[in-house]
């Protein structure tokens, strides 16, 4: 593994920050485990500051991210994983993923079977991170298996000739989920189980929410820079709208079923940009990027919010006409 780097924290990830503060990451660029780097990408200071510092210590936890669909709990670390140039394993889960594919398992290869060693044994040995995305949807007595490694405590293979792995000190566990292992209670995330209470108690939990207005207007200007700063206003408008009657008020339920998140409010930036000459181009765009999948009343109800909020710009042929 590549030796420790200390990196400035305000030049790192383009925020305020004392020109002392550093966090350490790996000299290495060149693994290929690392992330891509996004650029433009906007860090949250608060969510940047709780993750750096799970980095620095972990504690003996995990971190569970959760909020609200396409709010950025993913791309929040692995954006600060290609900055420190940590390598990142990253699984996304499902009803169906069991322990032994994290751990490795035997495969044949080139006519012999061979131990492949799997995303979790690899990034306890190497000291990466391990990104359990989606992890709500995983049985939760599969995942009660990984219990004592992200404690600090070594990782046993049987299948291996009991094989033991010692924890990298650098080796940190992340679980990203709609829900914070209570199951759903919208009914909007089919298949989220309610996880194993033993599993969750080793997490810290922090929420991602949506952005805040004016650093989503920076998301989707940086995203999409031909598009007008009032169109951008005017698509985070909608945005919000649409965001409020799906979360709903209270412990009422929310009166849509889908929602704009903000890797949509992009989409839906991008396409307005591509199809550019398209008739009505806001609409049509709008269409591809969240409503062609909302029942025919709903997608009627936010169409009339695009309509509200843009005004005449709603009916524009092209970019030309803004």
């Amino acid at each position: 593994m590549s030796t420790l780097h200390p990196f400035p924290v305000s030049t790192t990830f383009d925020v305020q920050a004392p020109a002392e503060l550093e966090v350490m990451g790996y000299a290495d660029a060149s693994h290929p485990q690392i992330p891509r780097r996004q650029s433009g990408y906007v860090f949250r200071h608060a969510l940047l500051r709780d993750v750096l510092a799970y980095l620095h210590e972990s504690g003996g936890d995990g971190l569970f991210l959760t909020g609200p669909t396409g709010a950025g709990k993913t791309s929040l670390i692995t954006q600060i994983a290609a900055r420190l140039n940590w390598p990142v394993q990253s699984v996304t889960c499902h009803g169906r993923l069991e322990l032994h594919a994290l751990i490795g398992q035997f495969v044949l290869i080139n006519g012999s079977t061979q131990f492949v060693h799997g995303p979790l044994s690899v990034a306890a040995r190497e000291g990466h991170l391990l990104i359990l995305n989606e992890s709500d949807l995983m049985d939760p007595s599969e995942l009660a298996g990984l219990n004592d490694i992200i404690e600090g405590q070594p990782l046993v293979i049987a299948e291996n000739g009991a094989e033991v792995i010692e924890p990298h000190p650098r080796f940190r566990v992340f679980a990203t989920g709609n829900s914070v292992g209570a199951g759903d209670q919208t009914g909007l995330y089919q298949g989220v189980l309610r996880q194993n209470l033993a599993f969750m108690d080793r997490f810290r939990v922090i929420e991602v929410g949506y952005p805040e207005p004016a650093l989503e207007h920076a998301v989707l200007q940086n995203a999409v820079p031909s598009l007008p700063t009032e169109i951008v206003s005017k698509m985070l408008r909608v945005a919000n709208e649409i965001r409020t009657l799906f979360l709903g008020a209270g412990h009422e339920g929310g009166e849509l079923t889908v929602t704009m998140s903000t890797r949509t409010l992009v989409r839906w930036g991008l396409l307005a940009a591509t199809f550019k000459g398209a008739p009505k181009v806001f609409e049509y765009a709008l269409t591809q990027a969240l409503t062609a999948r909302a029942e025919p009343e709903q997608r009627e109800a936010i169409h009339r919010i695009g309509a509200d909020v843009f005004g005449d710009y709603w009916q524009v042929q092209t970019h030309a006409d803004l």
